[in-house]
């Protein structure tokens, strides 16, 4: 019996106790600042909310006191009175000063998040639907980042999808590494629609716009790794533009400075000009060693031409060397795998041949055509304008034959 009526308060208190478990980890709260401008909003934040709080209570304090005190049970009568001049002036004088008291500290604090001068360095970030292209001024450095979550975690239309990560459509494949202590200033645009740069704990949130460059800054305090995520509903795809933010220690970041361009292909070698020389007394100027030699003559002054080897042969070093064939594997690797690597945006996954059926069959010209010229999600020429059409066709044609 004694065992009977325990019972219920022994189940109260696991129920609280569960209660409280699950609550340890919850807080009401923005996420922690990592940068000046965030931990001024912060700051901006915790002081509006104590004024307001403070005004919460002053007037409803004062409203339930005279209500409380000047009921008809206690035999009070009111006032009689119109115009108080003194009263007039202080209510509006009271709320003049708490505004003008909160926006200083917030025109401050905007003023502040505008002012990217004396930067340390500068990234361009140019969105697209849907991925993000960061482009280092300083180091020379240039990739996209699109989100790396598995599509099996993702797609669930069929069946229930694959458990879902711990940083589930908030994780890249290729992040934006800065220096700790370093102002950042970050040149924003965009190449299709509004697209909006976010990242809360570096208290940055900046619209890219097409046709415009708007610019942003932050300096992290603590090295670490922040997320975000695009903040303008921009397509379809909106939910799968996260960011994430690394922020590492200045050798650290030289380090990876070293690698990535270790990583980047050599620059195209571009051909120099070859100055030309005066003629020399007795040879022939080169017009008109060209008109004899297409008249079949050999010009007045010119040397003799000598021999040709027999059996047809070209004379060594006389002919040019054959132009190399574009390589598919290296545009693809550098630009094509940002999308067709995981399948984003709609792309067809390398390899893929479910995917990639009904557009071989539509032939390889109309592959080209979309390639070269964009199509849905797909800019042209994957977004680098810089490629060459014979290497965006060797791309298509290594991403085809891998499906076939």
């Amino acid at each position: 019996m004694f065992l009977k009526h325990l019972r219920a308060p022994g189940t109260l208190a696991l129920l609280l106790a569960a209660s409280a478990a699950a609550l340890a980890d919850y807080h009401v709260d923005i996420l922690p600042p990592a940068s000046p401008t965030a931990q001024d909003a912060y700051s901006l934040h915790w002081g509006v909310m104590y004024v307001c709080i403070a005004i919460f209570i002053i007037v409803f304090a004062a409203m339930f006191w005279s209500i409380y005190k000047h009921r008809r049970s206690m035999g009070a009568r009111a006032a009689q009175f119109h115009e108080n001049t003194t009263i007039e002036i202080i209510w509006t004088l009271v709320p003049l000063i708490v505004l003008v008291g909160m926006a200083w500290p917030a025109t401050k604090t905007m003023l502040e998040m505008k002012d990217a001068s004396g930067a340390d360095m500068a990234i361009k970030v140019t969105a697209y639907q849907w991925r993000w292209e960061y482009d280092y001024q300083q180091e020379g450095l240039r990739y996209y980042s699109s989100l790396s979550t598995p599509r099996d975690q993702i797609e669930e239309r069929d069946q229930k999808g694959a458990p879902k990560g711990e940083h589930y459509l908030l994780e890249v494949d290729n992040p934006v590494v800065v220096p700790v202590g370093k102002k950042v200033r970050l040149l924003i645009t965009s190449n299709d629609v509004i697209h909006g740069w976010y990242v809360p704990q570096l208290g940055v949130n900046q619209y890219g716009i097409p046709g415009f460059v708007k610019d942003a800054w932050i300096t992290v305090d603590k090295a670490g790794t922040y997320r975000g995520q695009c903040s303008q509903i921009c397509g379809k795809e909106h939910a799968y533009m996260p960011i994430v933010v690394e922020a590492v220690e200045p050798d650290k970041y030289a380090a990876w400075v070293k690698e990535q361009k270790a990583k980047m292909p050599p620059p195209v070698a571009t051909p120099t000009a070859v100055p030309q020389q005066a003629p020399t007394q007795g040879a022939a100027p080169a017009q008109q060693v060209a008109a004899a030699e297409q008249a079949g003559q050999p010009a007045a002054g010119a040397p003799p031409a000598a021999a040709a080897p027999a059996g047809g042969a070209a004379p060594a070093g006389g002919a040019a060397p054959a132009a190399g064939k574009a390589d598919g594997k290296s545009t693809f690797d550098t630009t094509c795998s940002v999308c067709h690597g995981t399948g984003v945006a709609g792309a067809p996954k390398y390899g893929d041949k479910a995917a990639w059926a009904p557009r071989i069959a539509q032939g390889k010209e109309a592959l080209y055509n979309s390639a070269l010229k964009g199509k849905g999600a797909m800019p042209p020429k994957g977004g680098n304008a810089a490629l060459s059409d014979d290497a965006v066709k060797a791309a298509v044609d290594y991403m085809a034959a891998a499906a076939k």
